[in-house]
């Protein structure tokens, strides 16, 4: 592969553990300077956002599912680029995709939480939601931008950032064109025409159970063994990017609560004839979906909560030289060193960020002591709250994300509610005030974490193609004003048109799921707390081990259909690396494979937003053939994935002859 100052393709080192002494240049090296903020790029991506925002909260509301907007916005982005008389540059189209992602971030952060309000019959305001939305994602933002540099340069080749590694290829391929744009549209339509297939057509299923086999079947519903892959291009194009290292470890957490603790659970609790912990059945009248549900994913979550804090520790002096750097340039008027910085790895000063960090804090100790309860005290534990598990799992964010492409942001939440209700009640806040307060401040976290998550994957993406992390970060923030300002208006206007209670109204699972939460939490304060632990002592115990924790534990908290994809992804990954003992074959057959597990991602992204809308006037009644349902459906989704897998296997050896 060649290097080059603008050349057609990425360095060979893009996706590498650098040697000692080694340095990556990135697409466009710090020393070119090209277009980068330019008003166009600004104002395209700030309505992506606003169309996006407005787009994800009414399906996020509707059928549960917010899509990722990152991915269809870069595509479109190299699309709209060409419609101008000066094509955009490749470091614009990063801003448009920077600027516009605002959208989906926010939308996850506000739909989780904020609706609850209203479906327990408490009025939510639109100051509360707007503002709620703004301090979360300027807290994200100001929380990541000291270990941006951590987990952008310093783990370089370490963390392999499958989706930010599909935007990236995106917006390489629409800036080259040439053979690379072929291999990864040609990905992109077989991967979206198939995904559109499943979740429109209902053609093959979209999930592969065991229980497809007849004694496998029995297994499942006597023993509670049972195993699942989702079988979407998508999924299968993660794995494939996230490679066999990290997917194995996350197939293996999941293996270890389907195969080991679903089962553990069931003997150990068919005969107890009263529910348990949070469960509201029987143990013996569940099946493994819902022991997971209500037992084993609580274990997970308390992996992730000290898989982070041990991030924590272990990034620990990164952390307090960067905020060192900030407090000297605020107090002493001097900034921590007189180097100067390339322009590719200048951030904002630090003592810009310390004080926008003090002053949001701030705002969110006004906010709740003005905006939503009349105590100082409460407000000042919100703070506290909001500060301290902000501060904590920004760093489980972002490491997430930059591991599976997928942010726990919802096990997180649940976390946060959980704490943030007990020390409101034990503070002598409960009924419909303590719901209000405890909602908000986890709506608050939840928007800071989501943002966290997907602004390093944005981050990673400019490092790759060489914009400046300073106008990355400035122009974030405008992007989340006017997502915050869109998501609030559509959530007042759907409760206005809908509801989100009664048979006509829009579902909002997750939201009606946090209602319940927070109902009984607020009654009698009840939490899984053992299991929290048990998580926890895990964590330390695969720290021990010198295997990630935080993989391990996502493996644990993601469904388990979503993890096993994602291992045959890193096989198939594998066996494209084995195919030739030639180095330089192997690495131009890696990098081809690279851009169709790109090309699966972006054309899943795209249609699924498609298939998502396409569902939304009822259509899929129509539409959908139920075929997919049947076993036969299943059998026929065994063939097509296994077709696809020896696809990408086949065509990545294309990339280069022995």
């Amino acid at each position: 592969m060649e290097q080059s100052n603008g050349s057609s393709r990425l360095p060979a080192n893009a996706y590498k553990v650098l040697e000692p002494g080694e340095e990556y240049t990135p697409y466009v090296p710090a020393g070119k300077m090209v277009p980068e903020t330019s008003i166009r790029a600004v104002v395209t991506g700030l309505i992506m956002a606003f169309i996006f925002t407005a787009a994800a909260a009414y399906l996020g509301l509707k059928i549960g599912q917010v899509f990722e907007a990152a991915i269809p916005i870069a595509i479109l982005a190299v699309g709209l680029g060409g419609l101008f008389k000066r094509r955009s540059t490749i470091l614009e189209n990063v801003i448009i995709q920077s600027v516009g992602s605002a959208s989906g971030v926010v939308v996850a952060g506000m739909i989780f939480t904020l609706p609850a309000i209203i479906i327990l019959g408490l009025e939510l305001k639109f100051y509360q939601t707007f503002i709620a939305a703004l301090l979360g994602g300027f807290l994200g933002i100001l929380f990541l931008i000291p270990l941006r540099r951590y987990f952008v340069k310093e783990q370089h080749g370490l963390l392999p950032f499958p989706e930010g590694t599909a935007i990236t290829e995106v917006l390489v391929t629409g800036e080259s064109g040439g053979d690379q744009a072929k291999v990864l549209m040609k990905a992109a339509i077989i991967g979206g025409l198939y995904d559109f297939c499943i979740a429109t057509f209902g053609f093959w299923s979209e999930v592969i159970s065991t229980r497809v086999v007849a004694p496998l079947a029995v297994v499942a519903d006597k023993a509670k063994l049972v195993v699942k892959v989702n079988a979407g291009a998508a999924v299968l194009g993660l794995g494939y990017i996230i490679g066999l290292r990290y997917s194995t470890i996350i197939a293996a957490g999941s293996f270890l609560s389907w195969l080991v603790f679903i089962p553990a659970v069931w003997f150990f609790g068919r005969h107890l004839d009263v529910p348990i912990g949070p469960a509201t059945q029987l143990i013996s009248e569940m099946g493994p979906e819902e022991i997971f549900t209500n037992y084993v994913r609580h274990i997970g979550i308390g992996g992730i909560a000290v898989a982070g804090i041990i991030g924590i520790l272990k990034s620990s002096k990164i952390i307090v030289s960067s905020f060192t750097v900030g407090f000297r340039e605020m107090f002493a008027g001097k900034g921590g060193s007189s180097e100067v910085k390339e322009r590719t790895d200048t951030d904002m000063k630090m003592s810009i960020v310390i004080g926008g960090l003090l002053i949001t804090l701030l705002v969110v100790f006004l906010f709740f002591g003005f905006m939503v309860v009349d105590s100082w005290m409460i407000a000042a534990i919100a703070l506290v709250v909001v500060a301290v598990i902000t501060f904590l799992f920004t760093t489980v964010a972002a490491r997430a994300i930059a591991i599976v492409g997928m942010n726990p942001v919802s096990g997180m939440t649940l976390m946060t509610l959980i704490l943030s209700s007990l020390i409101l009640v034990k503070a002598g806040l409960s009924g419909p005030a303590g719901m209000v307060s405890a909602l908000i401040i986890g709506g608050v976290v939840c928007t800071a974490l989501s943002t966290a998550g997907a602004f390093v994957s944005d981050l990673k993406v400019g490092y790759w193609l060489g914009s400046t992390p300073k106008k990355q970060e400035t122009y974030k923030f405008l992007g989340i004003i006017v997502a915050a300002a869109s998501v609030t208006g559509v959530i007042i206007l759907l409760d206005k048109v809908f509801g989100f209670t009664g048979p006509d109204a829009l579902a909002a699972p997750q939201a009606n799921a946090m209602a319940a939460v927070i109902q009984t939490l607020m009654s009698d304060a009840q939490a899984p707390w053992g299991l929290y632990i048990a998580g926890g002592f895990m964590a330390l115990i695969l720290e021990f081990l010198k295997i990630s924790p935080l993989a391990f534990a996502l493996g644990m908290y993601l469904p388990i259909q979503l993890n096993t994809p994602i291992l045959v992804g890193g096989l198939v990954a594998h066996f494209v690396s084995k195919s030739s003992k030639n180095e330089g074959v192997v690495a131009k057959r890696k990098e081809r494979g690279t851009l169709i597990a790109s090309g699966f991602i972006a054309g899943g992204a795209l249609m699924g937003v498609l298939s998502a809308l396409v569902a939304l006037p009822g259509w899929d009644e129509h539409l959908n053939t139920g075929f997919g349902e049947t076993g036969y459906g299943e059998m026929l989704s065994v063939v097509l994935f296994a077709g696809l897998c020896l696809y990408v296997y086949l065509d990545a050896k294309k990339g280069a002859t022995e």
